[in-house]
């Protein structure tokens, strides 16, 4: 139990960090996002309130701000408008995914979904993205203006992917990867690489720090996708078994799936195959889990992305905020955002 302790206190503190190498500006971006989605529509103004209030980490604002603090970036507030971009693009995908995966609970608190309805959560999640494209216009860099067009298309692009394969139990890991690289990788590579693009630094720098935020957010998923099913994390905060109950298949299962034999395979089927899974059909995939050693497979394949990630950091003269950014990798294994 100590050294479970002691390594969520190194995330904590790992995460604590990159918070406070740019908190002041991160209150800012805060003030941004909520001066930007105030609207004379009462509706929206009370969904896009309660969705500030539920919080989050803003890690990917952090990241935009801590990639533009590592470049040299001092020019003006040109981060802040965009870290907030940034946030409102994942504030959009949440919304949608809450739709699209009937979400009932996010971060403790019910769903704009389940408060009022699907409709108003997907309207007021096209707010959102109209808001950031009214930022991005403003900002007026066409480089930028590219790469977060391209970005909250690629999202999309993989919401389908994924709608397309839902349930399917002996989905590829490279469909998986595609799935996750699209849905979340795409938002942290883009976050990290518009701090660089604000600092005018050159292309092996913007490509440095593209090619971090990708692994980093490949690691994430991967490490929230592993939780839903790591018994020994609980205390992390996560509650196991919610991407179980959705019916969604994670790389845990498709693991999983490749190593059981054909009985086994059989009632996973069935299992997933279900409308409404119970928690006897969970502890039954627990139990495979742990006796195929799939968590520890998973870590494995996270393990890759997080040394890629740290490796790309190396073209940047150490400081301080390269130490932050770097320790953020061994954060990603054990929190999910």
């Amino acid at each position: 139990m100590g050294s479970v302790i002691k390594l969520q206190n190194k995330i904590n503190n790992t995460y604590f960090e990159l918070k406070n190498s740019v908190d002041e500006k991160l209150v800012l971006v805060e003030e941004k996002i909520k001066s930007k989605l105030a609207s004379d529509v009462d509706l929206a103004n009370k969904m896009t309130n309660y969705h500030i209030d539920t919080g989050g980490k803003r890690l990917r604002a952090l990241l935009t701000l801590g990639a533009a603090k590592l470049c040299g970036y001092t020019k003006g507030s040109r981060d802040i408008n965009l870290a907030a971009c940034v946030e409102l693009i994942h504030g959009a995908t949440l919304m949608h995914d809450d739709v699209i995966d009937n979400g009932e609970v996010r971060r403790g608190k019910k769903t704009l979904n389940k408060i009022w309805n699907n409709h108003s959560s997907i309207l007021v999640g096209d707010y959102l993205l109209s808001r950031c494209f009214e930022m991005m216009v403003e900002d007026g860099n066409i480089e930028i203006l590219k790469l977060l067009s391209a970005t909250s298309s690629t999202i999309a692009q993989g919401e389908i992917l994924q709608l397309q394969h839902k349930g399917e139990i002996d989905m590829l890991e490279e469909t998986y990867l595609k799935i996750i690289s699209a849905k979340t990788a795409e938002l942290f590579s883009a976050a990290t690489k518009v701090g660089a693009i604000l600092a005018e630094v050159g292309t092996k720098e913007k490509e440095a720090l593209e090619f971090y935020g990708r692994n980093l957010g490949l690691t994430f998923q991967i490490a929230d996708d592993t939780l839903d099913y790591n018994s020994d994390l609980k205390m992390f905060g996560k509650e196991i078994g919610q991407d179980f109950y959705e019916g969604k298949v994670t790389l845990p299962i498709i693991l999983l799936f490749q190593k059981i034999n054909e009985t086994e395979k059989g009632l996973i089927n069935n299992i997933f195959s279900k409308k409404k899974r119970e928690k006897n059909d969970l502890e039954y995939v627990l139990k495979l889990i742990k006796k195929y050693s799939v968590i520890n497979e998973c870590y494995k394949k996270a393990q890759h992305y997080i040394e890629l990630a740290s490796s790309s950091l190396s073209i940047f003269k150490n400081s301080e905020q390269k130490e932050i950014l770097n320790n953020l990798t061994s954060f990603s294994l054990a929190r999910n955002f």
